[in-house]
């Protein structure tokens, strides 16, 4: 009998993180929060969690490292920072380097939202939201840039995500609660991540964004109750369900593995298809 030709490969280890190192921004809460649970539960040795306030940090830290599944050794690390100021994102470069001599993963994941009347909506509130959903991303990604080329190859390149919105993709709240801000500044956040794909990719650091939909999160929930409440946004999704956190965790982890190293430059969306059905004629 013929000697078979057909060679599978060893897909064993294809979705683990052992090892790497991740840095999370707007990660004490909501999204962040549930993505740097599963970069921890997926093998990361050490996460550095980062939003404003010290005592979030502090609290989602130890909720982190009290997880019964993660790695031997593995730690969420609090590192506070004010991200919409250059100077604290350097700040923050330069702590996360008194802990590791590199970074594998960078989660630009802080933002903030503002919702007024188109006639009312102020230009301060309009400044505030692009300045820390665009700039403030562009600011960590580049401070960055030099730990995350440290240990990146061509066979495992570091990553960096952002997270954009299908606010960014489809129409963000109109009316009463506009959105305008916010809707502009994940559009950008999207076309930002393109470009920095093809700019950071020779350096082998893949870039690519998520576009989450409604996620029960604490800054979403005012504006979910505005728009119905949960179970009828629910109901209105095509898989009559919103956002889980393993739901982001899962793409997250996906994104940042060796499953994901010939991805470069997408927008993953994650929200069980609502900006399509938003969309029909």
């Amino acid at each position: 009998m013929a000697k078979s030709e057909i060679e599978l490969q060893d897909f064993q280890s294809i979705f683990s993180l052992d090892g790497k190192v991740a840095v999370v921004t707007g990660g004490s809460r909501g999204l962040g929060l549930h993505a740097a649970s599963g970069l921890l539960q997926a093998g990361c040795s050490k996460v550095f969690i980062t939003s404003r306030k010290a005592k979030a940090c502090e609290e989602a830290c130890a909720a982190l490292n009290a997880l019964p599944n993660k790695r031997p050794g593995a730690q969420a690390i609090s590192v506070p920072a004010d991200i919409a100021k250059v100077s604290e994102v350097e700040r923050l470069a330069r702590e996360v380097e008194k802990h590791t001599d590199h970074v594998d993963i960078l989660f630009a994941n802080a933002g903030a939202t503002w919702g007024a009347p188109f006639d009312e909506h102020p230009d301060s509130a309009f400044a505030k939201v692009m300045d820390l959903n665009v700039k403030s991303v562009f600011n960590c990604i580049q401070k960055f840039a030099p730990l995350l080329q440290k240990h990146a190859t061509i066979d495992s390149p570091s990553r960096v995500l952002t997270t954009a919105s299908i606010a960014g993709i489809g129409l963000g709240s109109l009316g009463a609660n506009a959105t305008y801000g916010y809707s502009a500044s994940k559009a950008a956040v999207i076309h930002l991540t393109k470009n920095l794909a093809v700019e950071l990719g020779p350096r082998h650091i893949l870039c690519n964004a998520i576009a989450p939909g409604f996620f029960p999160t604490k800054m979403a929930s005012g504006l979910m109750e505005l728009s119905g409440g949960e179970k009828a946004l629910a109901e209105a999704n095509p898989n009559k369900r919103l956002g889980r956190p393993e739901d982001v965790a899962g793409v997250v982890v996906f994104l940042c593995s060796r499953a994901a190293s010939h991805v470069n430059g997408c927008t993953v969306v994650i929200d069980g298809g609502s900006v399509l059905a938003r969309s029909r004629l």
